[in-house]
């Protein structure tokens, strides 16, 4: 029997993936920050869940590892201050390694309630103070650069009083000209921001775009002595490409991605966490003890807290996502599988192993299946594959225009028993 636990360096798979990008040394593992709860609820389309339900999806994002997650923007009144406080108690209380951010206008008004929280529950909580950077944002507004400055100015004050991580963010960021994007980043630099919040707040970059930006970014904190920075990426879906965006700014030297689960958000959405961290990992840009086993548990309960419809074709976790009726693919599978080779069933056709996110290839049966579908199935099932049985399953299955249930096989299965 072959080796059910191949080595992810096996010689059965060429990764032009891994060789086409310069290896990233002496850098952490990237990190993600969550923004269901906060960026994900600005979709116009998705349910607003209750508080049980916040702390549900909270404890979700924890079994995933993922380092933090937005928990609301505080003033936009007081129904957002109760939840908020509630997802820090439970971070505080649970000793989730979750570390908490609030977005923020560059307001002294939005970060008070901020500061009210992290004194109330006794923890750290990061400030995503957020301010319009683009030429077309300051043209709709009517205002100037000199403007952002000073309004910016007061907020990251008001923060450095408070002793409150400064999380700053420019929004548009990637239609922002570089002149623009130095003086506003070096102003919250200079005040002792942590942390650069770079976005593509209206889906436009490319990936090269992005490589841009992010090299540039850190060339400017480099420039004002504060190399040590970190850099955080925030991208939207409108053109598709969140995802090899957000790939493409940590290669530049991002260090935090965000993302929503499912990608929810305005519009087209955000970056969807789920399919991000399941990129990192297979591109080794995760621990490699990183537990996603429960991927499955995160996105189920988006969908359902969010009445967010799952598409059977969603990548990983889509219903269909490891199922093949497909006699030749099925064949190989179950080759495999017969062999008691699980590193090769999950790969031979397939481009994410299933096992690694807790999951399974699933044969099904239908008028693309050969013989071997129908045999696999009983077999797993429990049932005799006496030619009658087998026979009758598959010349329904070439006679159906679906994939056939399980409950349909089950019955046609058990009158295959039956006496004529």
């Amino acid at each position: 029997m072959a080796d059910a636990s191949r080595p992810e360096g096996s010689d059965l798979i060429y990764d032009w993936n891994v060789h086409a990008v310069a290896p990233i040394e002496g850098r952490r593992w990237a990190q993600v920050d969550d923004e269901t709860l906060r960026d994900g609820l600005q979709s116009a389309s998705v349910r607003h869940p209750a508080e049980d339900e916040m702390v549900e999806i909270l404890h979700r994002v924890a079994d995933l590892g993922i380092e933090s997650m937005n928990i609301g923007l505080p003033g936009a009144g007081p129904h957002v201050v109760k939840t908020a406080t509630r997802l820090a108690r439970e971070i505080r209380d649970q000793k989730l390694g979750i570390l908490p951010n609030c977005a923020a206008r560059t307001l002294v008004q939005d970060i008070e309630p901020i500061a009210q929280i992290s004194q109330e529950i006794g923890i750290e909580i990061e400030v995503a103070a957020f301010i319009g950077s683009s030429p077309i944002r300051l043209e709709v507004e009517g205002w100037d650069v000199e403007h952002l400055l000073k309004t910016a100015e007061k907020a990251l004050q008001f923060c450095v009083d408070e002793k409150l991580p400064i999380m700053f963010v420019t929004e548009d960021t990637t239609r922002t000209p570089p002149e623009v994007v130095r003086r506003i980043y070096g102003q919250a630099l200079d005040m002792g921001a942590q942390r650069l919040v770079v976005c593509d707040t209206c889906g436009h970059a490319t990936p090269d775009g992005v490589r841009a930006l992010v090299q540039f970014v850190r060339q400017v904190a480099t420039e004002r002595g504060r190399a040590d920075v970190q850099i955080d990426w925030h991208g939207h879906q409108d053109r598709g490409l969140a995802v090899v965006n957000s790939i493409a700014a940590y290669e530049a030297g991002a260090d935090r991605l965000h993302g929503a689960g499912l990608g929810v958000g305005e519009r087209a959405g955000n970056c969807p966490t789920d399919q991000l961290l399941v990129n990192l990992k297979l591109l080794g840009y995760l621990a490699p003890d990183r537990d996603l086993t429960g991927l499955m548990a995160y996105v189920q309960a988006v969908s359902k807290y969010l009445d967010v419809h799952l598409p059977f074709n969603y990548p990983v976790v889509g219903n269909d996502a490891f199922e093949t009726g497909t006699g030749v693919h099925a064949a190989a599978v179950i080759k495999a599988l017969n062999r008691g080779d699980t590193y090769l069933a999950n790969r031979v056709y397939s481009g994410v192993p299933a096992d690694q996110f807790g999951l399974e290839q699933k044969i099904a049966v239908g008028p693309m299946s050969g013989k071997s579908n129908v045999v696999f199935w009983l077999q797993k099932h429990g049932y005799e594959t006496t030619t009658e049985r087998v026979d009758r399953l598959f010349d329904a299955a070439k006679s159906s225009r679906r994939v056939l249930t399980d409950d349909v096989l089950h019955e046609l299965a058990k009158q295959a028993e039956q006496p004529a």
